[in-house]
Formats: structure tokens, sequence, C-alpha cells
């Protein structure tokens, strides 16, 4: 069977993992392990940004209102607004932009405190798609999932590995943080492989909000450039759109549309655990 072709796929390369793909335009499904909960890493951000172009089209909010943004409110994160040193000025349009393209931290915290979590949880709920937990910003995750590993906090964490004595120490201090209780499923941004390829399914439907919205979603989407995870099984002739999500050294997933010359269509969300040791973190 191929689910168990795939599963073997998976253990090979070392990890946990789950697969949901499903045929866009018709009943064509395959599930493995898709209904089960897992850290749904960057990936939760097209949630985000469907309830910002929703709102967007539904007049709640006007997507070129500027935002200023200071170095003292980044979230942790490696790359955007999470670096700067001055304060930024930017759209709401183009906060989003840095949220799907290179997965902004910061700037998908600034979105979230905008449009509300509990409208992204209640919009998902309206879709049937029970299969996601989503706790706030990514600031208040990883602070939590640092006090449950035992630091004062993220920053107090990034500090401690920033000092250790060698390259080991540092990385163990990570690995404490990984295999904690803050980094599990349900307790972090999670999801089903099967309700995100869902909540795909239904954007490129034109089914999850106003048309408007889905399209904005779609496009901007479109935008981001990494080929190294599901569009690396395609030649140059298949277009896939995704978002990728990494915990690093724990969690690689990706969420995409693939979409074939002759019009077919399919939603794939993957997930890969990266097996911890003595196989005991499932992150």
């Amino acid at each position: 069977m191929i689910e168990k072709t795939i599963d073997e796929v998976f253990a090979a390369g070392g990890c946990l993992g789950s697969l949901s793909v499903r045929e866009i335009d018709g009943p064509g499904r395959l599930s493995v392990a898709g209904g089960e909960l897992a850290v749904a890493a960057s990936t939760f951000k097209i949630a985000i940004g469907l309830e910002f172009f929703c709102q967007a089209a539904q007049g709640d909010l006007d997507p070129a209102e500027r935002v200023a943004v200071s170095p003292a409110q980044a979230s942790p994160g490696g790359q955007g607004l999470c670096i700067t040193e001055d304060p930024v000025e930017i759209s709401l349009r183009d906060t989003a932009r840095l949220m799907l393209t290179i997965s902004d931290n910061t700037a998908t915290d600034v979105l979230i405190r905008r449009v509300g979590i509990g409208r992204v949880r209640a919009r998902l709920a309206g879709l049937g798609l029970t299969g996601f937990h989503l706790p706030g910003t990514i600031r208040h995750e990883l602070d939590s999932a640092a006090r449950a590993a035992g630091f004062a906090g993220w920053e107090a964490m990034a500090e401690r590995v920033r000092d250790a004595r060698s390259p080991q120490e540092g990385e163990a201090m990570w690995r404490r943080v990984l295999a904690s209780p803050g980094m599990r499923p349900g307790r972090i941004s999670s999801a089903t492989a099967d309700d995100l390829a869902a909540l795909l399914r239904a954007v490129w439907r034109d089914e999850a909000g106003p048309a408007e919205a889905c399209s904005n979603l779609r496009r901007m989407m479109g935008q981001q450039r990494l080929t190294r995870k599901i569009a690396a099984g395609f030649g140059p002739h298949v277009l896939v759109v995704s978002k990728s999500g990494t915990v690093p050294g724990g969690v690689s997933n990706d969420a995409g549309v693939v979409a074939f010359p002759d019009g077919r269509r399919y939603r794939v969300y993957s997930k890969c655990t990266g097996l911890q040791p003595g196989g005991e973190a499932n992150l």
C-alpha cells in the first residue's frame, strides 16, 4: 500500500511524519497520520493571512493602513522586522507579505494583534476545521516554551545559549526547549495535516471567505520562493504555491498547492518531526 511506503520513507529519513493530499477539483485523497495533531510551525500563518484578507475584503480594516514597529516589539526570528535596529513604518498589506513570503515572526504578531486571534479561530471553526490549536502570538508561545524548559523566558534562554561555553552546551539548552511540554502539539500552534490541507482547498476554491480575499491570499503565497520542500519534487512546468514552516532541529513542514499543466490541482500538507535522542520527543 502507498501509505506503508510513505511511512517507510519518513522512517528512512529519521523522522515521524504525516501527509495529506487531496484533489482540489475532484474526490481523490490520501492521508497518512493526517488526523493527528502536530506542531504547525509557520504553516499556521496561512490562517492568519486568510483572516487578514477577509477583514480587508469586508471593510473591517484598510490593508494600506500604516503601522510603526520598533525593535523593542520584535518577536524571536532571524529575518525581516525581527532583526531591524531602527523603527520601521510599513503597511498592513506589506506586513502580511513579510509573514507569508519570508515567514517574519514579528510581522505575524503585528497581524495577530490587529485581526484578533479569536476571529481567526472563529473563521476556522465556521469552515468546520476543528483540528487547529492557535494560542496567540509567537512571542507568547516561545516565552511559554522557554519557561516550561526552566528558563525565565525566551530572551533569557537565548542569552544563555549565546554565552554557552561550547556549541555543544548551547545545543543542549536548545534541545531542552524542544523537548519541553511547551513545544508539544496542543501547547504551541498546532494543526492536523488533513485540516491544513482542507483549508488550502477552500482557499483555492474561493470557499474560505470572500473571493477577493482568497485571491489575494493565493497571490501573496505565490511570492514565496522556497523550493527545497514540496516544490523540490516537481519540474519547472509544475506550479507549486506553498507556505513552509520549520522549528530548527525539530520540525520541517510545508503546505501548498501543486498545479499540473493539464489542469489537475492538488493541495498538499507534509509534516516531518525530527526524532530526539532516545526517540522521546514528539514535537
